[in-house]
């Protein structure tokens, strides 16, 4: 079942991205900072178990960043990250933005599903300003790609 997030779930979602950020596989986020944006995340849960998160985080006019998607380890291949990034993608255009954007260590997954790398410095100076918190801020190593909504 796919469905927004609720306070229940910060913990889980919590324990998921870190687990991958132990790895140096995603960035690591704080309780904290998942309490705050609560709100942009989806969950997808299978018999009370959650098997993945994801969220979209609007940045800008015309900008929405898919951050955070991660599904448990050994539960990859089964269509869980694509359902989530698919919600936060529906949600996106309802809200009318033209374009998505992530930066991320596994690039592959989303190009799969129509985002393109692209050049950092193409990005609006305003998604910037999360970064100064990034632990490996300036010397970001992720990989930045872009989803045009139409």
């Amino acid at each position: 079942m796919l469905r927004k997030a609720t306070i229940k779930d910060v913990g889980k979602i919590w324990k998921l991205i870190n687990q991958y950020a132990d790895k140096h596989q995603m960035l690591p986020r704080s309780l904290s900072e998942l309490y705050e944006t609560l709100r942009d995340f989806y969950v997808y849960s299978e018999n009370d178990q959650m098997l993945g998160c994801g969220a979209l985080h609007i940045t800008w006019e015309d900008y929405g960043e898919i951050l955070s998607l991660a599904v448990e380890p050994g539960k990859g291949g089964q269509g869980i990250g694509s359902k989530i990034l698919k919600a936060c993608e529906q949600e996106a255009r309802a809200l009318g933005l033209g374009k998505i954007f992530t930066l991320t260590y596994v690039p592959g997954f989303f190009e799969k599903h129509g985002f393109s790398r692209v050049n950092k410095n193409t990005l609006p100076h305003k998604i910037w300003s999360m970064c100064i918190k990034c632990p490996k801020f300036p010397d970001c190593d992720e990989i930045p790609l872009v989803k045009e909504l139409g």
